[in-house]
C-alpha cells in the first residue's frame, strides 16, 4: 500500500517545496499580468520563462544555472516549468483562452489557500506523474516499492545520506565502490534512483540535498526537510530497523 501524505504539521509549505511554489507562482503570474502568453507551438513564452528562471529559486536550476548553459530561454530548457506546467493542468488551475494562460476558479482557490492542495499536489505528483524519459509501465511497477524507498530514506537521512549509500542498502549484491566498476545494470538502477525517487522528492521539499563545495557532476549529502515529519508517518518511525522487502 502506498504510504500516505497528509500534511499535519504546522510548516511553511511553500518555503519548502519547489513544486508548490513554483505553481503558486506560475498562478499568481497568470492573475496579476493578464495571463502567460503562448508560442505559436503553444509553449510558454520567453517573457515568462526568465521571470520563472529569476524568481522560482529551484534548487540546481537558478537563473545563473540556467543561463551558463543557454543564452536565451525557452521553456524546453527549463525542465522544472515543465512539472509546474503539467501539474497546474492536471489540477486545471489555469486553463487556455487563445493565446494565453488565465486561472481558473480553481487556480484563484489554489492562490487563497496553497496549503490545502498539498496532499493532492504531493500524492499524485510522487506516485503517478511521469517524468520527462520515463514510462506509465515503469512508475505503476514502482508503486510497489514506494513503502520501501521512503522507509529506509526516513532511517538514512535523519543524519544525511548520499546516494550510495541509499543504493547500495537497496541494491547490495551490486555495491561498487568506484563508477568505472559499475555494470550497465547497476548504472542504470543507480540512475533510476536518484531521478525517479530522490529527485522527486526533492522537488516536492521533503528533502534537501547539500551541494556546498561540489561540481554538477558531484553527487550531494540528501537530508530531510521538516516538511517530511509533517506529512508521513511511516513503519520506520516505530522501529531501530527496517526489513527491505
Amino acid at each position: 500500500m502506498l504510504p500516505e501524505i497528509r500534511l499535519m504539521g504546522d510548516v511553511d509549505v511553500a518555503a519548502l517545496s519547489p513544486l508548490l511554489r513554483g505553481m503558486a507562482m506560475t498562478v499568481s503570474y497568470a492573475e496579476t499580468q493578464g495571463g502567460i502568453g503562448l508560442t505559436t507551438s503553444g509553449a510558454m513564452n520567453r517573457k515568462f520563462v526568465h521571470w520563472a528562471a529569476v524568481h522560482f529559486d529551484w534548487p540546481g536550476y537558478t537563473s545563473e544555472d540556467l543561463y551558463r548553459m543557454n543564452k536565451v530561454l525557452n521553456e524546453a530548457d527549463m525542465p522544472p516549468l515543465w512539472v509546474v506546467r503539467d501539474m497546474v493542468r492536471h489540477l486545471k488551475l489555469l486553463r487556455r483562452k487563445k493565446d494565453v494562460l488565465l486561472p481558473t476558479k480553481r487556480g484563484q482557490d489554489f492562490l487563497a489557500r496553497p496549503q490545502a492542495f498539498f496532499d493532492l499536489i504531493a500524492t499524485d505528483y510522487l506516485y503517478a506523474y511521469i517524468h520527462h524519459g520515463q514510462t506509465q509501465e515503469a512508475v505503476h511497477n514502482r508503486m510497489r516499492w514506494w513503502h520501501v524507498f521512503l522507509n529506509l530514506i526516513n532511517m538514512k537521512a535523519e543524519r544525511g545520506c548520499s546516494l550510495d549509500e541509499l543504493a547500495n542498502e537497496l541494491y547490495p549484491s551490486e555495491s561498487y565502490p568506484e563508477p568505472a566498476e559499475m555494470t550497465v545494470e547497476t548504472w542504470k538502477e543507480r540512475s533510476a534512483l536518484r531521478y525517479d525517487i530522490i529527485r522527486p522528492l526533492c522537488w516536492l521539499g521533503l528533502l534537501h540535498e547539500e551541494r556546498q563545495g561540489l561540481t554538477i557532476w558531484q553527487h550531494g549529502t540528501y537530508h530531510k526537510t521538516p516538511l517530511w515529519a509533517a506529512c508521513l508517518k511511516l513503519e520506520s518511525d516505530m522501529q531501530s530497523e527496517f526489513i527491505l522487502h
